[in-house]
């Protein structure tokens, strides 16, 4: 099993930036996938950025050139950091893992951006 908890997320204005922590209850060099989801008030969770275990990563299209996925192995800790944010960007962002064929989330953080 593991638990996720995110951290970071805030109040900021179009075009600044903030940065996502995802701490892990688990070594993370072993989990498959682990990644960023977003839910917007009325709409579906969707995709934000994933990395996997060889550090393959992918974004999905709304964030790529703003948005980097990283991790740091030694303290169990998935990133993402968000620039040039726009107020679309304003959603509860999650952390996800996939490990051992299960699914794990965290309780999510949200992130406001005003215009």
């Amino acid at each position: 099993q593991v638990h996720l908890v995110e951290s970071g997320g805030g109040l900021v204005q179009a075009g600044g930036s903030l940065r996502l922590s995802c701490a892990a209850s688990r070594s993370i060099f072993s989990i498959n996938t682990m990644g960023w989801y977003r839910q917007a008030p009325g709409k579906q969770r969707e995709l934000v950025a994933t990395i996997t275990a060889g550090g393959v990563t992918n974004y999905a299209d709304s964030v790529k050139g703003r948005f980097a996925i990283s991790r740091d192995i030694p303290k169990n800790t998935v990133y993402l950091q968000m620039n040039a944010l726009k107020p679309e960007d304003t959603a509860d962002y999650y952390c996800y893992c996939n490990f051992q064929y299960s699914s794990y989330w965290g309780q999510g953080t949200q992130v406001t951006v005003s215009s």
